[in-house]
């Protein structure tokens, strides 16, 4: 049995997870919970599963990671703010179940380099794909992986086609019910080049070797290319439990997690090329990731503070990607990369994209 903590269980990954952990008590002992704000749903939670080592918000989520001795540690606290928990958990020699990209991201080589070879399992729908695919064979024999992306509620759409779509536009995702901050981060897809930073940083592939497709029904979740011509994909109805179940056990499946795909029934699948013109934030973001450092958390931190601009009504839908251009452009990284380096980048950024913002 695995014991597990769970980080930033009133979310969308969190409450899933907690699905996921109910169904199994045979497999898995909840014994940590922490969460952003929402301290009643937390009590709930707590209440039902019988856990007494509960936490709120970054700081006390870190002290549960170390003090709570657990088996995994499930990381689904938004934002770069759960740097801290992801760091902690890798150090207490848990293995890590990442739904938090943006820790990896920012974090970087100080991240790779406190997790010992397979200490990180990936939560995310596609890098649990990769993950599954990259089993069928060795990383020399690797020739590109192919991330696809569901085109989120604009595809197909030209740049000037969303100059003026809104809030409620960009929450409506086709496929999947996420939060705030990652379902607008889909309609920029801005997610999607996160995604290709952690790809790179998880799997050890060259940027040029990582491509993002268009697949708006979502049933291939990505796909890993080999060197004899060969691709393996992983496909499956979109359900976060099924990626969410694998972490929390891996790399043994969990019977019943999800709904197989129906192969008496005629379907098609689309894969389309994206679009850069219309959705730069990809091409962005890989040139970012091919600058590390601070890059990756100047683009992050920028693009938090657009978000949340975008929904206040203080900038336009296509002013997210473009301010997060401007901050980085702007942006002079230190040559090492440290924690106070990164608290430093982060809030030059977040201030510059304000100051940006409001002379919009």
């Amino acid at each position: 049995m695995r014991r597990i903590i769970v980080l930033g269980s009133t979310g969308s990954i969190g409450t899933q997870a907690l699905d996921v952990i109910r169904a199994n008590p045979r497999r898995f002992e909840l014994v940590g919970l922490s969460a952003g704000n929402n301290a009643e749903l937390l009590g709930e939670q707590a209440a039902q599963f019988q856990v007494e080592d509960t936490a709120m918000g970054a700081q006390e989520s870190e002290q549960l990671v170390r003090d709570v001795e657990a088996d995994v540690v499930l990381n689904a606290i938004t934002g770069s703010i759960g740097l801290g928990s992801t760091l902690a958990a890798l150090k207490a020699g848990r293995t890590l179940a990442l739904a938090n990209k943006e820790s990896l991201i920012v974090g970087g080589e100080l991240v790779k380099s406190a997790a010992a070879e397979g200490q990180i399992v990936p939560v995310d729908s596609e890098h649990s794909a990769l993950a599954q695919a990259l089993r069928s064979g060795t990383h020399d024999e690797i020739r590109r992986l192919v991330v696809t992306a569901s085109g989120g509620p604009f595809r197909g759409r030209t740049r000037d086609e969303m100059a003026a779509v809104t809030p409620a536009e960009a929450l409506a995702h086709p496929t999947w019910a996420m939060g705030r901050v990652v379902t607008t981060n889909s309609a920029t897809l801005v997610n999607k080049g996160l995604e290709v930073i952690e790809a790179h940083l998880l799997f050890d592939v060259d940027y040029e070797h990582i491509q993002v497709v268009v697949h708006p029904q979502s049933i291939v979740h990505s796909m890993v290319e080999f060197i004899d011509g060969s691709t393996i994909a992983q496909a499956s109805p979109p359900d976060m439990r099924l990626p969410i179940s694998l972490a929390l056990d891996w790399p043994h499946r969990i019977g019943g997690v999800g709904r197989p795909l129906d192969w008496t029934k005629a379907s098609s699948w689309d894969f389309e090329p994206l679009d850069d013109a219309a959705f730069p934030a990809v091409a962005l973001a890989k040139s970012v990731g091919r600058a590390g450092r601070t890059f990756p958390a100047v683009f992050n931190a920028a693009n938090e503070q657009a978000v949340d601009a975008f929904h206040e009504g203080r900038l336009p839908f296509l002013g997210i990607v473009d301010t997060i251009a401007r901050v980085v452009d702007a942006h002079e990284s230190p040559d090492q990369l440290t924690i106070e380096s990164l608290a430093q980048a982060e809030n030059w950024a977040r201030a510059t994209a304000d100051r940006l913002i409001a002379q919009q």
